[in-house]
């Protein structure tokens, strides 16, 4: 066993004096420059190793790194360096963003990202261009049209939104409940009906090995020398990617089943008759079954992760916010008044609450994604010499980063209280406010927007007001939550509270709380 850890260390030795010549040579040959002129490096960049240590920090540290790099340069664009990285910059500036956006073809994932990505998402949407690309993203768009959002709001979501709600209930006398694992389990159970007619859950082993998995491949992107550490530390992710491809291939199996048994079925219920209809458009869309089981996967985690942190994170804050909490609860008794509907855990219709009648709360849930995007940082790689608006040239196979938790953070395009949580800034009166995709990016932009961002404020809309009117959560520490590493935003540890369920006269003395400010720096 000695001899084998001291190869270990002798093949990592060798690679990391590899890599550092491999940098000092780039770094010479580095071409990028605005106006003819080199550009600034970020505070604490290094020879040879450049930035190198910055990305091999936890992922929480990065991110505040990021953000001190967009407060000391503003919108200006600066270079960055690290070791097995192409020459690079980080961008903030809005309008180089925008340009990005429009500029598919010229900005892409490229080797860079899906030599990492690879392993886990194959030729799923993420990684995947051109032809194949539009391929998969019409089948998102069938899925996702009108009459399936609103079987989703009117009778899925209210289905699984009620199962969660009765289990809360049941958490009394200081019971524990982790509110990321309540929100997985709804976004997790939607998309295992929805989009692959499987009865899906949280805690599942291909649930539990996708977490694992994203977590192992987001820390390639920080690791230079991932490649080499993973051949002796890399089992676990190995075995995680295995159960996640292996699922991937089960729902492929499941789904042509379901199509011969559903040609002489019998008549079905609003939600079974959409049950799997996207896993149903991939195969009518792609031939290869592998490449079905891979643009199915990317899916599933687009559509459960990103939404079940972004509801966590929410209620993180609203722990925080008690104003905004009232405020939230208002917005929802003035509704039910209108309407002339009454709201109790026995007895409620969620489905009245959407984007349109809750602009408060879907401003709330806009600016938690401003503060906590799902995705945090985005990497991009130049198919051929370009010019930025800015005037910063970027030579073939250069890398563009820009990180959202920083982007978002900015005082120039968010004034100077954008460390505080406060969802007015999103709307103009009682409407809410539209800002451009390179001021608030956490949706993309261009021809890559978000496919689900409707299903996405769907969701929010009936999630957050019915728990703030239902229950009052408290959480069981007041530290400062983070995120563990992943491609998203899960939060260390989940979000562990004790509930308390509300009746409606407690409702309505909690409707009228004075204003607390607190900085989210």
């Amino acid at each position: 066993m000695g001899i084998i850890h001291e190869k270990a260390h002798y093949v990592v030795a060798v690679a990391l004096v590899a890599f550092l010549i491999r940098a000092f040579v780039l770094s010479q040959w580095n071409t990028i420059k605005r106006n003819g002129e080199r550009l600034k490096k970020p505070p604490n960049t290094l020879p040879l190793v450049g930035n190198g240590l910055q990305f091999l920090q936890s992922r929480w540290k990065l991110f505040s790194w990021f953000d001190a790099c967009q407060r000391k340069f503003g919108y200006e664009t600066v270079a960055i360096s690290v070791p097995t990285l192409p020459p690079g910059v980080l961008i903030h500036d809005p309008r180089n963003l925008d340009y990005v956006f429009k500029n598919e073809g010229i900005f892409t994932k490229g080797n860079f990202v899906k030599g990492r990505t690879w392993d886990l998402f194959g030729n799923g949407i993420i990684n995947a261009e051109g032809d194949f690309w539009k391929t998969q993203r019409k089948a998102g768009l069938s899925f996702l049209n009108t009459a399936n959002l609103r079987v989703l709001t009117d009778v899925a979501l209210p289905q699984y939104l009620s199962e969660s709600i009765s289990q809360l209930r049941s958490s009394t006398n200081g019971t524990v409940v982790d509110l990321q694992h309540v929100f997985h389990e709804i976004t997790t159970k939607l998309m295992g009906k929805m989009a692959y007619n499987m009865a899906m859950h949280a805690d599942d082993e291909f649930t539990v090995s996708f977490d694992y998995a994203s977590g192992g491949t987001a820390e390639r992107f920080q690791n230079p020398l991932w490649f080499v550490t993973e051949i002796f530390l890399g089992a676990e992710l190995r075995k995680s990617i295995a159960v996640v491809k292996n699922f991937g291939r089960h729902i492929v199996t499941k789904a042509v089943q379901d199509r011969q048994e559903k040609e002489f079925g019998e008549e079905e219920g609003k939600l079974d008759q959409i049950s799997g209809s996207l896993i149903q458009s991939l195969l009518d869309a792609i031939q290869d079954e592998q490449m079905v089981a891979d643009a199915a996967l990317t899916y599933l985690s687009a559509g459960r992760d990103t939404t079940g942190q972004a509801l966590t994170w929410t209620f993180y804050l609203l722990m925080r916010h008690p104003r905004v909490v009232a405020k939230i609860r208002e917005e929802a008794t003035q509704l039910l008044k209108e309407k002339n509907v009454t709201l109790t855990p026995d007895q409620f219709d969620s489905s009245l609450f959407n984007p349109v009648t809750m602009p408060y709360s879907m401003a709330v849930f806009y600016e938690v994604l401003r503060l906590y995007p799902p995705i945090p940082f985005e990497i991009r790689q130049c198919n051929e010499d370009v010019t930025l608006p800015d005037g910063t040239f970027l030579p073939k196979s250069s890398i563009l980063v820009w990180c959202l938790w920083a982007m978002q953070r900015s005082k120039l395009t968010w004034g100077d209280d954008a460390d505080e949580f406060r969802p007015e800034r999103f709307l103009d009166g009682n409407k809410l406010i539209s800002r451009s995709p390179s001021e608030f990016p956490v949706f993309y932009g261009g021809p890559r927007t978000c496919l689900g961002r409707k299903m996405a404020e769907a969701i929010a809309a009936q999630v957050i007001p019915t728990m703030a009117c239902l229950f009052d959560f408290v959480p069981t520490s007041d530290e400062e939550r983070t995120s563990k590493t992943s491609l998203t935003l899960p939060m260390e540890g989940g979000l562990p509270v004790t509930v308390k369920t509300l009746t409606g006269e407690e409702r309505e003395k909690l409707v009228r709380i004075p204003e607390i400010r607190f900085s989210e720096h």
